[in-house]
């Protein structure tokens, strides 16, 4: 074990060391005179409440230039209000027209995870230049006295291009925080930004700079580190890579785009991991941690710097004037643009989406409006400067910021995206050069954490088994934020270009002269020498990917089954394993001889193979260089767990990592009783913003077609259902049936699920409906085991009872279903029914209905003294 991961970090410059004195709690005012390696760690954020904070004062690489401020001045000097107004409103491109870009003046749109020109998924990059084109001449029309000032477009290019078919997609940012090196972080960011610019595109809303403390918390991937050292060292040199290097030549050259840095501040830092929630520690530790990516990322001249939906002290980041304005803007000197975050404005207490002028009196330069009627956001905001409800001097403020921006990355000497040098080229998507870099950064990421009697590096001449649902899955090892949103619903073709784990471990062994074997279950007609098992978490991303605790598949013993297995048949087995988080595996890593974490590698799998395997001549390819920046728990329950916690006490503390050829002394006994813990669980969750592993959402028309939900939206013979948001994005599902005959929608599962334990309990199937539309024929809440195996409760008038009202909570204790052949003619066993279940939720009419749904759990207790509907 090498366990120098920190102090080998980085080499910091002069500037930085201002910084870094800043996090270790020194006057940023007193700089060290010496350029040597500096380590900052968790521990050092201690501090009473009462203590003086001071943010340090930083010094952007692109500094302030009299003609471009000039030029602003002029501007601003000749703009109407209505122009002003249309530069802070941004939204996204399903809900706005060229027309109304000319219309409202509007300054900026953007395209959500899995939002895509057309809607088409499958767009081509000629789809999207055209779009760009359209939105940028809209803009720069000069006619009736506009000033034509070029609208700007913003992606979520978080791990490369996700939204675009054939893109380069980098590991997820755990992964390269595994990968101790900074300068592939400027490369990583150099290919991401050529990418993005053959789309037209101008602005890429990354690099996140979170620091997770939590790993419940869903977006803990797009975190480099626990630690905010390691943040600090790669947010500046990504924002380097997308932008270029302020104060040269290649600043927002063709191959460049604007940077963002988010979401400030605190994201990671939220109670129990919860996504949008309370950040955690005083305003020192909102410095020293959640700070450290801001400091580095200002410095290397950052343009963008967008709100986060979490909270501090009780006020919504989108609200909060001192840290938006009094610490980022006057105390550290950020003089770009601040954005806000998918409707966050609306989170601040007496605000709407689409009225919230707090907003950007706290600091707020554009509202990221994403409903479809965002012009009345425009017209509030145009009517509130009228009055003076809003000053003119901070609309003045915040469009000036916009056109700094907008001047500085060039965009009124670019012309339309489609006559600049990268718009179109499909050279330039999924690049080879792009595609090294990639493989390189999977490399250096893998982190091996167990290697009994040394079985990794394999030869290559064997017969290898790979298996596991993850080994021939590319957009289960690419994560969410691949494709689309979630990064679910896809299939390897929608990753042309791309290498699944399996193809590059074929790829190696067979050149080799040795022999793959791909089995989904781990069956086999030849033994083989060794055993490749990949598995792990399903794609997920914010919000949707929040869980309760650390353990790793607590109910679906699926793939610990397999491990043993394997073993149990004399075969050494590797497990390869997907994850977005160190997770509790105990039980894997036990029947496991060697174990890697791979974390989320992206397109190119190839790059494990490289690692995994010896070359040619027998030797070494490549040591596994991958040391954790990430604490790795001991139980279930341990969490938040961090480096510099009080009784720290992981299973594999922060910088751990093994090389080949270290003494490898786990064995093969860890403690697998935390399971109980997360087994015991009081609610199963079914549906909580998304369909809950092993669950899957469905759809079933009157000709028999079953489809299941692999996108947004999906429709079938006599129904739809699409995603929509609740409470949060995309949190809630609204089913439609068209009355043309038998449609249902289902919460449904491939292998048989026993409910005994919770039929004993007195449990109760919970769910949240709203009734948009009441049904006209009879409407049943059925839970199903198979094709003759069924029982309905006629929820007709309960659901009509609710047409017309706001959200309703459902309790239908288990006990309440009738005999579950009922409808088939057919009886079954009490016990053995409940020990098969397939779809514990699913709704079924023939007549018209429309409903949308949230929140499907089964609860323990909950059935009691409930009565039946």
């Amino acid at each position: 074990m090498k366990d120098d991961f920190p102090q080998r970090l980085l080499r910091v410059s002069a500037a930085s060391l201002l910084v870094l004195a800043a996090l270790a709690g020194c006057d940023s005012r007193a700089p060290s005179t010496t350029d040597s390696t500096t380590t900052v760690s968790a521990d050092t954020v201690t501090t009473q409440a009462t203590e003086k904070v001071e943010w340090p004062v930083l010094n952007s690489a692109i500094k302030k230039d009299p003609a471009v401020e000039a030029r602003v001045d002029d501007l601003l000097a000749r703009m109407t209000l209505e122009e002003k107004i249309g530069q802070l409103v941004q939204p996204e491109i399903r809900h706005v027209t060229p027309e109304d870009i000319k219309q409202y003046h509007v300054g900026s749109v953007l395209n959500g995870g899995g939002s895509t020109p057309g809607a088409n998924k499958y767009a081509s990059l000629e789809d999207w230049v055209k779009l760009a084109d359209s939105f940028y001449y809209a803009s720069v029309d000069k006619s009736d006295g506009r000033i034509g000032i070029p609208v700007i477009w913003g992606t979520d290019a978080v791990h490369g291009l996700g939204n675009v078919i054939g893109a380069t997609l980098f590991p997820h940012n755990i992964g390269l925080g595994a990968t101790n090196n900074p300068e592939l972080l400027k490369q990583i960011g150099w290919a991401t930004a050529r990418e993005i610019a053959a789309t037209g595109l101008d602005w890429d809303f990354s690099p996140t700079v979170a620091v997770a403390r939590d790993d419940r918390w869903g977006r803990t991937y797009e975190s480099w580190s626990e630690d905010p050292q390691i943040v600090h060292a790669f947010a500046g040199k990504m924002v380097e890579g997308l932008q270029g290097t302020g104060g040269s030549d290649r600043l927002f050259t063709h191959e460049h785009v604007i940077a963002t840095a988010k979401h400030f501040i605190g994201d990671g830092g939220t109670l129990n991991g919860v996504d949008r929630g309370e950040t955690q520690g005083d305003e020192k530790v909102l410095r020293d941690i959640h700070g450290a990516g801001y400091f580095s990322a200002i410095e290397s001249g950052v343009q963008v710097v967008m709100a986060s939906f979490t909270s501090w002290e009780g006020t919504r980041m989108h609200g909060h004037k001192y840290l938006l304005t009094d610490v980022l803007k006057d105390r550290m000197g950020f003089d770009g643009l601040v954005v806000g975050d998918w409707s966050g404005h609306s989170f601040i207490p007496g605000c709407t989406a689409l009225n919230c002028p707090q907003s950007l009196m706290a600091g707020l330069d554009i509202y990221m409006v994403p409903e479809p009627d965002w012009k009345e956001l425009y017209k509030n905001l145009l009517a509130q400067a009228k009055t003076g409800e809003l000053p003119m001097a901070r609309v003045d403020d915040a469009v000036r910021r916009i056109l700094r921006v907008k001047i500085r990355a060039g965009l009124f000497e670019k012309g339309a995206p489609s006559t600049r040098p990268l718009a179109g080229k499909k050279d330039v998507l999924g690049a080879p050069e792009h595609r090294e870099v990639a493989r390189q950064a999977v490399r250096e990421s893998l982190v091996l954490l167990k290697n009994k009697n040394n079985l990794l590096p394999l030869a290559r001449q064997q017969t290898v088994l790979v298996t596991g649902d993850g080994a021939d899955n590319i957009g289960k090892q690419s994560g969410g934020w691949s494709v689309s949103w979630q990064g679910t619903g896809n299939t390897n073709a929608d990753f042309p270009g791309a290498t699944s784990i399996y193809a590059g471990i074929n790829a190696v062994v067979e050149q080799a002269g040795g022999k793959t074997l791909l089995s989904d279950d781990g069956s086999f007609s030849e033994k083989p020498d060794v055993a490749i098992v990949v598995f792990g978490e399903d794609p997920y991303a914010e919000m949707q990917g929040d869980v309760g605790n650390m353990a790793y598949k607590p109910r679906d013993t699926s793939d610990w089954e397999l491990l043993k297995k394997l073993r149990s048949q004399g075969i050494p087995v590797v497990s390869l394993f997907i994850s977005g988080r160190p997770l509790w595996v105990n039980r894997e890593i036990n029947a496991s001889d060697a174990f890697v974490a791979v974390w989320l590698p992206g397109t190119e799998g190839q790059g494990i193979a490289d690692v995994i395997f010896r070359n040619a001549q027998g030797e070494i390819n490549y040591d596994v260089k991958g040391r954790l920046s990430f604490s790795w728990p001991k139980r279930p329950e341990q969490t938040p767990l961090n480096r510099g916690d009080a009784n720290y006490d992981p299973l594999f503390p922060y910088g751990y990592g093994l090389s080949y050829g270290d003494k490898d002394t786990l064995g093969d006994n860890l403690s697998e009783e935390g399971i109980q813990l997360a087994e015991a669980l009081d609610v199963l969750d079914l549906f909580n913003r998304r369909p809950i592993e092993p669950w899957q959402l469905e759809i079933i028309g009157y000709q028999n077609d079953r489809v299941p939900m692999a996108s947004s939206t999906v429709t079938a013979s006599s129904l739809k259902i699409q995603a929509v948001d609740r409470n949060e994005q995309e949190d809630a599902r609204r089913v439609q049936w068209n009355g043309s005959g038998p449609g249902q929608v289902a919460l449904s599962v491939g292998d048989r699920q026993d409910f005994i334990g919770y039929v004993k309990s007195d449990s109760a199937l919970v769910f949240d409906i709203k009734v948009n539309a009441a049904p006209t024929v009879t409407t049943y809440l059925r839970l199903g085991c198979g094709s003759y195996c069924a029982s309905d409760i006629d929820l007709t008038e309960k659901l009509k009872g609710f047409a017309g009202q706001d959200w309703q909570t459902v309790t239908v204790p288990l006990h309440c279903y009738p005999n579950s052949g009922a409808n088939f003619g057919v009886t079954q066993p009490p016990e053995e029914f409940w020990t098969q279940v397939l779809q514990p939720f699913s709704l079924l009419t023939s007549g018209t209905l429309d409903v949308t749904f949230a929140q499907v759990r089964v609860v323990k207790g909950a059935g009691k003294d409930v009565a039946c509907p």
